[in-house]
């Protein structure tokens, strides 16, 4: 499915946020995870819930109880990516993310990659516009 052109709301934009979390995941980890979904809650609340996401390296390191190893790791890595996260985000939905949160647990294994949006104002012609 080719990608939507930017920017998108709704289902289109949590879809479209999915794919992107996806495909980071597939490039970096060279696996995709087993679950992904993006949910809007509100107007601004964007959150990528991502499951089966640990590498089998990583689930052998938890294993022999090297758990505070793997979430370093995984901690420095998603601190690195933040930027390339907010960026496709903005890009996707025109607006600014103004934080960005992004988590992992292990047992279940589960990644959450939150977005908080900057706030939209309504033009004059109805359409919402980017507050900055």
């Amino acid at each position: 499915m080719p990608a939507p052109a930017p920017p998108v709301n709704g289902d289109e934009l949590c879809a479209a946020v999915t794919d992107a979390m996806v495909a980071f995941h597939q490039r970096y980890y060279h696996r995709e995870p087993i679950t992904a979904k993006t949910s809007l809650l509100g107007d601004d609340l964007l959150v990528c819930v991502l499951g089966g996401v640990y590498t089998d390296v990583e689930k052998t390191m938890i294993e022999i109880q090297k758990k505070t190893m793997v979430q370093e790791t995984r901690n420095a890595f998603q601190n690195t990516m933040q930027d390339r996260f907010i960026t496709t985000v903005e890009r996707l939905s025109g607006r600014q993310v103004m934080a960005f949160f992004s988590d992992h647990h292990v047992g279940p294994d589960i990644e959450i990659e939150l977005f908080i949006l900057a706030p939209t104002e309504t033009s004059q012609d109805g359409t919402a516009q980017d507050a900055v």
